[in-house]
C-alpha cells in the first residue's frame, strides 16, 4: 500500500533557473507538489495523470525515496520514505525513464545484478528470470548486450529488473513509453497479473486508452495539485466530454492551464 498525506515538494532555484522562469517571476523557490494526498491499495491499479510539469514524476520520485518531501508524509508498505528508506526500497519496484542501463551487460546480466542487490536467492532468481523473460517475450535476446537493443527491448529489460525481486509495490512512470502496440499490450497484461496477485500498482501514462483498460483508481494532477482523486468508474460517470482524452483536457483547461 502507498499512503501519501499532504505531501509537498519545494525546489530552490539557482540564478540561471530564475532567469529561465521569465522576468515576471520574482521568487526564489517553486512548488512542484503542493499538499497532495491519496492512497494506492493492494490488488488495485492506481493511475496518476497530468500534463507535463504537473508534478507527477516528482511525486513518484518522493514515493521511491529518490527525492525527500519538503512537507507531509509518505509511506510504502507501512514504511516511511524518509526514516525507513532502505525498507521502502526493498518492497518497491520503481520504473522511470531517467534510469540508465549498462550497455556492456547483457539483458540477463543486468537483471541478475539487480536481483543480487535485493538478495534474491539463486534458485528463486532462476525461476523468476524464466517467468518474467517469458512474459515479456525477451528470452530470445537475454544474452544480447543492452547497447545493441532497440528502445522497446531496453524498456522491457528495465521492467524485468524492476520486477525481479517480486516487490509488493510497483511504481511505473510511463511504462509503455517507446513501445509499439504489441509490446504495450504485453506490459498491460503484466500489470494486470500483478494486480491479480494482490500487488499495489501505481503508474503514470499519457495514453488514455491504458487508463480505461487498467485503472481501478485515478488521480489527476495539474500545477502540483490534485484536480481529481477517486475511482475510475466514478470519474467516467461524471464525464462531461465525449471521451476520456477530451475530459482530461476539459478539466485541465478549467483549472487554468
Amino acid at each position: 500500500m502507498i499512503e501519501v498525506q499532504s505531501a509537498s515538494k519545494t525546489f530552490k532555484l539557482s540564478r540561471q533557473q530564475k532567469r529561465e522562469m521569465g522576468h515576471l517571476f520574482t521568487g526564489d523557490t517553486v512548488d512542484a507538489v503542493s499538499n497532495v494526498s491519496f492512497a494506492c491499495r493492494p490488488g488495485r491499479v492506481f493511475g496518476l495523470l497530468g500534463p507535463n510539469g504537473a508534478g507527477k514524476t516528482t511525486t513518484l520520485r518522493m514515493i521511491a525515496t529518490t527525492l525527500r518531501p519538503t512537507g507531509g508524509s509518505i509511506s510504502v508498505a507501512g514504511h516511511d520514505v524518509v526514516h525507513d528508506g532502505e525498507q521502502v526500497r526493498a518492497k518497491l519496484g520503481f520504473l522511470t525513464g531517467s534510469t540508465q542501463l549498462y550497455d556492456r551487460l547483457t539483458a540477463s546480466e543486468l537483471v541478475k545484478y539487480y536481483a543480487d542487490l535485493h538478495g534474491v536467492p539463486r534458485d528463486v532468481y532462476r525461476q523468476r528470470h524464466e517467468e518474467i523473460f517469458r512474459a515479456l517475450d525477451i528470452t530470445s535476446y537475454a544474452d544480447r548486450r543492452i547497447g545493441k537493443l532497440s528502445t522497446g527491448m531496453r524498456q522491457k529489460v528495465s521492467i524485468a529488473r524492476v520486477m525481479i525481486h517480486d516487490p509488493d509495490v510497483l511504481v511505473l512512470d510511463e511504462a509503455t513509453a517507446g513501445l509499439d502496440v504489441i509490446a504495450s499490450r504485453t506490459i498491460i497484461e503484466l500489470i494486470r497479473r500483478a494486480r491479480d496477485r494482490g500487488k499495489t500498482v501505481l503508474f503514470s501514462t499519457h495514453r488514455m486508452g491504458e487508463v480505461a483498460l487498467l485503472c481501478d483508481d485515478l488521480a489527476l494532477m495539474h500545477a502540483g495539485k490534485l484536480l481529481y482523486y477517486g475511482t475510475y468508474p466514478d470519474f467516467a460517470a461524471a464525464m462531461q466530454a465525449p471521451s476520456l482524452e477530451d475530459e482530461f483536457i476539459r478539466r485541465i483547461e478549467a483549472a487554468g492551464a
